[in-house]
């Protein structure tokens, strides 16, 4: 069979380990002209392509949608669709702001976030573990951002429509119009709220990246705003993926569930970012023309860097598609690497780690109805939009 790769097939996004094994095997540079991009599946490969932003340039974005790709990137990806020293100085201005001061701070708030989450699921047997991951996240960062909590059901309702999917359709290659107009309505959204934190301050994020600055250098109000609509898809989604992919594998090897469920939380969770990670790729744009493997990549071709394929390459992890608690997941891309390291991988484990032990302090065992579990439509992400789950409570 004809090897056969795109991030818009939902049918390969089901398992599309077995399809990165033979790309890492076969086509290391793997191109696909329909789609019009290659993409790079060896751990070695995608991490020099990480390191290197004067051949590799974010500079249309981090996804191949119509939407997303292309120069008006930044303002959905804000720094991250940079590079330097733009994304340097802005990138610096959002730490100086975002730091793991504000965070660990948050973590008793959290905690209570889950709790009013959870409980009111377990009243009987069963739940759906995603509306747990979905509801979750998302009253997390407006918690950080220092959304008013009588907005709070208006941004995770417009969060939800951005995060797209429509598993049982066809390729989709681009957003629809519901999405789009979410982000429009959520950039309005948070337009205001930054104008009027402007005037007031509070003890919250957005208040801290409006003070951020170095020298007479400040953030602009879109740069702000921009940075907020980053926090949906950074902050939220991912989030919300995590916790749906770690709930499935573990329920998938009951040994390895047994160790979860007796206290191994840290061990889950990073072995879920490793094993099946939320984000499975990371698109760039050549800047030059770049040689790999034999293959000249020609300058201003799309390239998809496959974080999801290196994590699973003998090379760096011993039988890789085993689900292992407790290995060394140190090479794991799950966050990106170099430059681009996600500022907020310390808030994403935090908030994995507080909802998997919130959820195993009320469960002894679960299993997951697999028939009725609904996979979500992307072209980066992979994970769940429903996993129905029957537990026995401790």
């Amino acid at each position: 069979m004809d090897l056969h790769y795109s991030p818009f097939d939902f049918a390969i996004q089901k398992d599309p380990y077995p399809v990165y094994k033979r790309m890492r095997e076969e086509a290391p540079v793997y191109r696909n002209e329909e789609d019009d991009f290659y993409a790079l599946s060896r751990h070695a490969d995608v991490v020099a392509a990480l390191k290197d932003s004067e051949r590799y340039s974010s500079k249309n974005g981090l996804r191949l949608e119509p939407a997303f790709w292309g120069p008006q990137a930044e303002q959905i990806f804000s720094f991250v669709a940079l590079d330097p020293p733009r994304h340097t100085r802005l990138r610096a201005l959002v730490q100086s702001a975002f730091t793991n001061k504000r965070v660990q701070a948050l973590e008793p708030r959290i905690r209570e976030i889950g709790k009013a989450h959870l409980e009111p699921l377990l009243s009987g047997d069963t739940f759906d573990l995603m509306h747990f991951a979905g509801g979750f996240p998302t009253d997390v960062i407006s918690e950080l951002v220092g959304v008013p909590e009588a907005d709070r059901a208006k941004v995770r309702d417009l969060g939800m429509a951005i995060m797209y999917r429509e598993p049982d359709g066809g390729p989709v290659k681009d957003l629809p119009p519901s999405a789009m107009a979410a982000v429009g309505a959520l950039v309005g959204y948070y337009t205001e709220l930054t104008i009027d934190r402007a005037k007031v301050r509070q003890d919250d994020l957005l208040s801290g990246l409006l003070d951020a600055a170095e020298g007479e250098d400040r953030l602009t109000p879109e740069e702000v705003v921009s940075i907020l609509i980053l926090l949906v898809g950074a902050g939220i989604e991912t989030t919300m993926l995590l916790l749906g992919n770690a709930w499935h594998a573990a329920a998938a090897h009951p040994d390895q569930k047994a160790l979860a469920l007796g206290g191994r939380i840290e061990d889950w969770v990073e072995e879920t970012l490793r094993y099946d990670p939320p984000s499975q790729t990371i698109a760039r744009t050549t800047v030059a023309d770049v040689e790999v493997h034999g293959t000249v990549i020609p300058a201003e071709s799309r390239i998809l860097l496959m974080t999801g394929a290196a994590n699973h390459d003998p090379a760096v992890f011993e039988n890789p598609d085993a689900f292992v608690l407790g290995r060394d997941t140190a090479g794991s891309l799950a966050f990106g690497y170099g430059r681009h390291h996600c500022l907020g991988a310390i808030l994403g484990r935090l908030e994995a780690r507080i909802a998997l032990e919130a959820l195993t302090a009320h469960i002894a065992d679960y299993e997951i109805d697999e028939a009725n579990a609904v996979r979500i439509g992307s072209s980066n992400n992979r994970g769940f939009a429903s996993l129905p789950t029957s537990f026995t409570a401790r």
